[in-house]
């Protein structure tokens, strides 16, 4: 996908004026739908892994290859839709997300087996992959530098969000189900319309892209010089010269070319060191556990003794906390910068992780923790999403948008964001069978690679607050 291009301050084009601003947070909000799918679809699964174990009879690694397998359509979505959105353009590009995401919502809710579900779910994937593509690199074509940081970060509040209503909207239906996974429901169980809701935002994604315009640069790149000078009034200050304007996007863009793996290529170690510096954050994102907290919680806190409605209670309590999170380091990333939050995080998510890590090695008694470790891991388990949220989860999002040169934008986030699903897949996949073999074990690996995010931000990681995407590079 190409990338974003900001303009000198001559023309303006560094800061909307509050006249337009209001209509970019719209548009950055509408693309941010796909956050909102990603997150829900991400977590709602959580409320019907213990159902689907019981409805199909699988042991714990069999199940966890169905959760997990959505996760191989994500990095697959990730990886095609930059070239996807660069032949056909962004917004065509979302509404194919919102039809999978349709048809998945609705294959999941009525499968015939395992195995059908396991399709669903790898169709779902796609659709996800694509919008953690498209929406932040579609948000950072439309956003003045002055603002970028914030309005990127709307892509993960978007997800924090969905996680959330997901937690909800299975409470619900559980409460209504009198609290049994596999309760009926007008001729469905519970766990099926938890999984077939999802239809509902997916529409409004759908209707959403209808009311948001194409990108400029994408306008521009494919002849459509008029709308894309339409779509620049609507988002630059009235005193912006548009033909100044259109005309510096198409000459940054005639300096760039179609960015491919080849130009990710380095002399040592396959790919250039900020390609690597990208798979690094992506990774470490995700090596700490934080989807464990997202698609396993409710399966978590019932197999150390609380009842299911508590445990699904608990996870809403979580996805909050996750919210709180996020707003603080939207407030917070273009002022303290990318580089404080991730160290900050990366700090209190060890802390966190290693008091869950000890609260899990008690033996249980009569199936429950006792007091004391209970009550630690719960708080524990809250500052972790906290720590998480308030940091990494947002500032690596707004890393991946702004620290790779322009030439090599587009396809270097295609594969940090690739990296990052198959990290996510092989966390996801394993929490099942390393629970069953040692649940503090598991949490004490979480703990050493938030303590190794430490020296990698110290030393490979850049601050790219307040720099043009122009000076990446």
């Amino acid at each position: 996908m190409t990338s974003a291009a900001e303009t000198p301050p001559s023309t303006g084009g560094r800061a909307a004026r509050p006249e337009h601003l209001g209509h970019v947070v719209f548009i950055t909000a509408a693309a941010a739908m796909g956050g909102f799918l990603f997150g829900y679809d991400s977590s709602v699964i959580n409320g019907a892994v213990e159902a689907i174990r019981s409805r199909y009879g699988i042991g714990s690694a069999a199940l966890a290859q169905v959760i997990a397998i959505a996760l191989i359509g994500c990095a697959i979505g990730a990886a095609t839709a930059g070239r996807i959105a660069d032949r056909i353009g962004r917004i065509r590009c979302m509404r194919i997300a919102a039809a999978l995401f349709t048809v998945s919502a609705v294959g999941s809710a009525l499968p015939f087996d395992i195995y059908d579900l396991a399709v669903w779910r790898i169709i779902g994937g796609f659709a996800i992959g694509m919008a953690s593509v498209i929406g932040p690199a579609y948000i950072a074509e439309v956003s003045p530098a002055a603002y970028r940081g914030r309005l990127g970060s709307f892509q993960q509040a978007a997800i924090v969000i969905g996680i959330a209503v997901s937690q909800l909207v299975n409470f619900g239906i559980l409460r209504l189900a009198d609290g049994d996974q596999r309760g009926r429901l007008l001729g469905l169980e519970a766990w099926q319309w938890m999984l077939g809701v999802m239809i509902v935002p997916a529409l409004l994604y759908g209707l959403l892209t209808l009311a948001i315009p194409e990108s400029p640069r994408y306008l521009i790149s494919v002849g459509r010089t008029r709308d894309a000078k339409e779509v620049l009034a609507g988002i630059e200050s009235k005193d912006v010269d548009l033909d100044a304007r259109a005309a510096e996007i198409e000459l940054a863009m005639r300096r760039e070319h179609t960015s491919t793996f080849r130009d990710l290529k380095g002399s040592r170690f396959y790919f250039l060191p900020i390609v690597w510096v990208g798979i690094g954050l992506s990774m470490f994102q995700q090596l700490v556990g934080i989807n464990v907290a997202f698609y396993y919680s409710a399966t978590l806190w019932q197999s150390v003794g609380i009842d299911p409605s508590g445990s699904f209670f608990y996870s809403f309590t979580t996805s909050i906390v996750n919210i709180i999170g996020t707003a603080i380091a939207m407030v917070l990333v273009d002022r303290v910068g990318r580089k404080p939050l991730a160290l900050v995080g990366s700090t209190g998510m060890a802390l966190a992780l290693a008091c869950e890590a000890w609260a899990f090695s008690a033996p249980l008694v009569n199936g429950r923790l006792p007091a004391t470790q209970g009550t630690v891991a719960l708080i524990a388990a809250h500052v972790f999403v906290l720590f998480f949220a308030l940091s990494w989860g947002v500032v690596v999002w707004v890393f991946l948008g702004e620290m790779f040169p322009n030439r090599i934008r587009a396809a270097a986030l295609g594969v940090a964001a690739a990296a990052q699903w198959i990290a996510n897949w092989t966390i996801t996949a394993s929490f099942p069978s390393l629970a069953d073999w040692n649940l503090s074990g598991t949490y004490l690996i979480y703990t050493f690679f938030a303590v190794l995010s430490i020296p990698f931000v110290l030393l490979f990681v850049k601050e790219t607050k307040g720099r043009t995407l122009e000076e990446m590079g």
